[in-house]
């Protein structure tokens, strides 16, 4: 009887972290499907910027597929550090993406721009 009675108390200690770890991943999983989506998103926005010689606005903003985005532009280096005989100008792109969960990523990168595009 005693030994029923431990070979009980085994196993339901087993089941019990089993029970947990599976918890665990569960949750794992859906925190980065999530991250994921709110990548992609972020991917969909950015190939969306205007093409090779069309000019960048400053400041865009909007909706995709629940998400609120906001991207803004501006110079990567002041007008003293720029190359004046270089035919491109640095600009900076920030977007920042905010799923309807409320989590947010930040991205950032460059982009080289024609200097005639933004006059």
């Amino acid at each position: 009887m005693i030994e029923a009675v431990i070979a009980l108390a085994l196993l339901s200690i087993v089941l019990a972290a089993i029970g947990s770890l599976v918890a665990r991943n569960v949750r794992g999983a859906r925190q980065l499907e999530q991250h994921t989506a709110l990548m992609q998103t972020a991917r969909l926005i950015a190939s969306r910027l205007p093409q090779e010689g069309q000019p960048l606005p400053r400041e865009l903003a909007g909706r995709e597929g629940g998400y609120r985005w906001q991207m803004r532009i501006s110079p990567f280096m002041d007008a003293d550090t720029a190359i004046s005989d270089s035919p491109f100008v640095p600009q900076r792109i920030e977007l920042r993406v905010q799923s309807p969960t409320g989590a947010i990523v930040s991205l950032e990168t460059v982009r080289l721009q024609f200097r005639d595009a933004l006059q």
